[in-house]
């Protein structure tokens, strides 16, 4: 079968958007329920926006999202993209790890088709469910030519982000899904694309990060510093990761003892913060050898991390490339 021409291919993963509970409830749900073509049918005249195929990619809660269904992801975006009558893509996916997921592809893609996530804060069957208009303005976004090119974006409550700076901020709100004080950069209103900003950071079709011969992925560990975090956690980690990211106090400072651990170990640190604000650069950190974030969280940090150690192991040119991505 010959696609249409402007086909909106919709990948699905599950996630709240596709969740089912009690009719009328928010809470005591159960993610990852219904199915791409589900989702679509509470969309009235969805078709009249562009023509849609769907691929079930899975239908899991977000948390149980893995490095093998990115890799996965990656490929069919790379694959279908060649495709002359697809237009964009839009993948739905929970609301948890929709950040790590979209980073992840905003660096991997080699396209410079629109690839749009979404997803929900209310499932399927709750009053006021948010999903249907979600998908409904991601699929909008999909179709509009202002989004060519300008990387992986979530939409979300009306709003664009970029997959570099979107994030969630709640654990409740229909808004969770934003970008702090980094902003939105456009909005939808009535299925119409405006976009005020870009992103000056390198991505899709111009990143150096080749996965497509890979069946998986370095292991990254994140390690959250607090008062008396033990350093034996940290000695643990470093001995069976590839790499690690600190979730650093304030502007990604630890303890000595944690500092004496991170300047022996063999393998990448990069400090990050638990601090959800604000950057670390490479003349703010304490400790030799270690690389900074700038402004990445714990869990994009890592993101990159795993992509770069598919490159390189050299801490200089791992560096370079947080300055760049």
């Amino acid at each position: 079968m010959v696609r249409r021409r402007g086909t909106i291919l919709v990948l699905a993963t599950g996630g709240t958007i596709a969740g089912v509970g009690e009719q009328g409830n928010i809470a005591g749900y159960r993610p990852g329920r219904l199915t791409a073509d589900e989702l679509l049918k509470e969309i009235p005249n969805i078709e009249d926006v562009a023509p849609i195929e769907t691929v079930q990619i899975c239908n899991v809660n977000s948390d149980d999202i893995t490095a093998d269904i990115w890799l996965q992801l990656a490929a069919i975006i790379n694959r279908e993209s060649k495709d002359d009558n697809v237009k964009g893509f839009v993948i739905t996916h929970g609301t948890d790890t929709l950040e790590e997921t979209a980073y992840f592809l905003n660096l991997t893609v080699k396209t410079k088709k629109s690839v749009i996530i979404t997803g929900a804060m209310r499932p399927a069957t709750a009053i006021s469910a948010d999903g249907p208009m979600n998908l409904y303005q991601a699929v909008c976004a999909a179709a509009a030519p202002e989004t060519e090119g300008q990387g992986v974006l979530a939409v979300f409550a009306d709003r664009i982000y970029t997959a570099r700076s979107v994030t969630k901020t709640s654990t409740y709100q229909l808004t969770a899904i934003s970008a702090g004080r980094m902003g939105a950069i456009g909005v939808i209103r009535d299925g119409k694309v405006y976009l005020y900003e870009t992103t000056f950071k390198t991505h899709t079709h111009k990143s150096e990060f080749d996965v497509s011969r890979l069946d998986k992925l370095p292991s990254v560990s994140i390690l959250y510093f607090h008062v008396d975090a033990s350093a034996e956690f940290l000695k643990f980690a470093i001995e069976h990761s590839d790499g690690i990211v600190i979730a650093g106090a304030g502007a990604g400072e630890v303890s000595l003892e944690y500092g004496k651990i991170i300047e022996s170990a063999d393998v990448p640190v990069v400090i990050s913060s638990r601090v959800d604000d604000g950057l670390i650069t490479e003349d703010m950190l304490l400790f030799e050898g270690t690389i900074a974030a700038n402004n990445l969280s714990p869990q994009k940090a890592a993101v990159l991390l795993r992509l770069a150690l598919t490159v390189t192991k050299d801490k200089e040119h791992i560096a370079n490339m947080f300055a760049k991505y």
